[in-house]
């Protein structure tokens, strides 16, 4: 008991003596259980501001290279600034292989890696701490790394993976738990990660999260675009995240970008600046959109395009009395702008077509290939509903062409508002239009009815886009939505083209303009009854029934004979069989070639 007394006596006279003399109390840890967190924590924070510290660390790094050159391969100094001649040469030069896109990026990188390796060959060949070369590399690396801390790109990637640093709860507040970032890129509007989706999740889920990413992310409202990746996986998704709207403004249109209708025209740019570039030849192209929305724009951006190829003939349809075409007028050959016009105009396409298929024939050829000598024919018709409603007839031989034009290349573009079944006229025009372009709509169904059934629910929402001049294409080559914007080619711009180009325009070629001058020499035939099988009988035998329509249509025949594609039309079969059937009558002499493409009866064929 007294001892334990005297001990705490002899403790509170050691704590006097202490503040008497300033002594401070010293914690002992004896066990390094708090090293790993510290050590765990640095890490982390240098991890995490690796950015910032990237200058830092390549100084750290000059530094300790030139030791053990100093050291081990004090000779090698030749070696060293020869190799950084190259080096800095290359980046000054090739840099943007290697992300450097603009070129004070490239200069930067340049002159970094020119100083620090003549630094380096310095230190190899005198000593690194030799003197002033120590205080060389700190006041360099310090004024160096003021450009790459205040790089706009840089600090935007930071934020970007910092941001992204917290998926799990972004995927987990979305609705897409389980999901995680495989890659993720910065560009000058954004930036764009590849999303792997979780078990069982799918793309359609991810584009219906999209006010919920917008919203977790903190974007902007339609600042997010969530699409299929290129490679067809169904568990992936590239999502994008538009920071600044690269299409805010007009794009000027800088030229044609073609000289041969073989070559994709570029209509105008996506979001992320590659060029939109479609094939149109042998294809029928649609342009539709709401009042206003940059359709006729669209249009006259194509038009600048094919007036400059030399093998092309170009025909157009605008029943506003030419209020939007007239304006080419220097450069198409033919231009209706009356209904009765525009049902001659289709009419003659109908007979071109039908002379191409024969000649086509005649040769033994599946295609006609586009020259200047043998030019394609493009129709071009504004506003397809007017014509619809205000030139009926017209709307037969368009459809004619949208089933048969594509071989003998005669095609159509046409521009419309809204491509209904009425406004079309037939179905199989919109069924046959492989380009469609949709500028903006006002109902998210008006999306569907251009693009096709079911587009809207995979992702393609033009109802969305919110200036003159954004579309969305669809085309075989373009399958998955991506928004874009077409030039802008003004009235004086088009004025200036159409000048250029009209001196270059080629002549209609010789089969065309010969089947022209055939139809309009030849009388139409009166009006005959036409033999038709029972429905019935062509329901039971559709070969049998055909083979009948045929001999009727022989038989009925004018002294010139019939052409190929009205045998078509007549029995209901493609050109090939039609073809062949007439070689058969014609080896049993049952019908002859009267000319080129043109067939008749032969007299036994009236008295068998």
């Amino acid at each position: 008991m007294n001892r334990h007394r005297a001990s705490r006596y002899e403790l509170r006279r050691n704590a006097r003596r202490m503040r008497r003399y300033g002594v401070q109390p010293i914690a002992m840890i004896d066990d390094l259980e708090l090293a790993p967190l510290a050590i765990a924590g640095i890490a982390r924070l240098a991890w995490r501001y690796r950015s910032e510290l990237a200058p830092l660390t390549i100084g750290v790094s000059v530094l300790a290279a030139s030791m053990v050159l100093r050291r081990w391969f004090p000779d090698w100094w030749p070696t060293v600034i020869i190799a950084t001649a190259l080096v800095a040469g290359a980046l000054a030069l090739w840099g943007r292989w290697v992300n450097l896109t603009r070129p004070i990026e490239r200069g930067y990188a340049a002159v970094t890696t020119a100083l620090a390796g003549t630094w380096l060959t310095l230190a190899a060949y005198l000593g690194p701490f030799t003197d002033p070369l120590p205080a060389v590399l700190g006041v360099g690396t310090l004024v160096l790394a003021v450009p790459w801390w205040a790089h706009r790109r840089r600090r935007a990637r930071v934020r970007v993976e910092r941001t992204l640093a917290a998926w799990p709860d972004i995927a987990q507040a979305a609705g897409l738990a389980g999901s995680r970032i495989q890659s993720a890129m910065v560009d000058l509007w954004g930036y764009r990660f590849r999303l792997g989706l979780g078990v069982g999740q799918t793309v359609e889920d991810a584009i219906n999260a999209v006010p919920r990413l917008e919203s977790a992310l903190g974007t902007t409202r339609g600042g997010i675009r969530v699409q299929p990746v290129a490679s067809k996986k169904a568990n992936r998704a590239d999502v994008r995240v538009i920071e600044t709207d690269p299409h805010a403004d007009a794009i000027a249109w800088p030229g044609p970008s073609i000289t041969s209708i073989t070559q994709p025209a570029k209509l105008g740019l996506f979001e992320d600046g590659t060029p939109v570039r479609v094939p149109l030849l042998r294809r029928h192209a649609l342009f539709a959109g709401m009042s206003g929305a940059g359709k006729s724009g669209g249009v006259n951006v194509l038009l600048g395009d094919l007036t400059a190829c030399q093998d092309v003939i170009l025909w157009a349809v605008d029943l506003k009395r030419g209020m939007e075409l007239l304006p080419w007028a220097s450069c198409i050959d033919r231009i209706a702008t009356t209904p009765q016009e525009a049902e001659a105009l289709l009419a003659d396409a109908v007979v071109i077509l039908d002379g191409r298929a024969d000649d086509l024939t005649t040769r033994g050829e599946r295609v006609w290939e586009p020259s200047p000598e043998r030019p394609a024919l493009v129709i071009v018709i504004d506003e397809y509903a007017e014509l619809a409603s205000e030139a009926p007839r017209a709307i037969d031989h368009a459809d004619s062409i949208a089933r048969r034009g594509r071989a003998p290349a005669v095609n159509l573009i046409a521009a419309t508002q809204r491509p209904s079944k009425d406004a079309m006229g037939k179905s199989a025009v919109r069924s046959q239009m492989d380009v469609r372009l949709c500028f903006r709509v006002r109902e998210a169904r008006d999306g569907d009815l251009i693009l096709g059934q079911g587009m809207v629910k995979a992702g393609w929402h033009p109802h969305k886009l919110d200036a003159p001049g954004k579309f969305l294409i669809s085309s075989p080559e373009h399958d998955i939505p991506r928004r874009a914007r077409t030039y802008l080619l003004d009235d004086a711009g088009v004025q200036a083209t159409a000048e250029q180009h009209a001196n270059h325009r080629p002549p209609l070629d010789e089969v065309s303009a010969q089947a022209l001058k055939h139809a309009a020499e030849t009388p139409a035939p009166p009006p005959q009854p036409t033999i038709r099988p029972s429905p019935r009988r062509a329901r039971d035998n559709p070969v049998r029934a055909a083979e009948e329509a045929l001999t009727t249509a022989l038989r009925q025949a004018p002294s010139d004979g019939v052409s190929i594609g009205d045998l078509m039309r007549a029995t209901g079969m493609r050109r090939t069989w039609v073809y062949q059937r007439l070689q058969e009558l014609s080896r049993t002499r049952q019908a002859e070639q009267v000319s080129r493409g043109r067939w008749r009866a032969l007299p036994e064929v009236h008295d068998p």
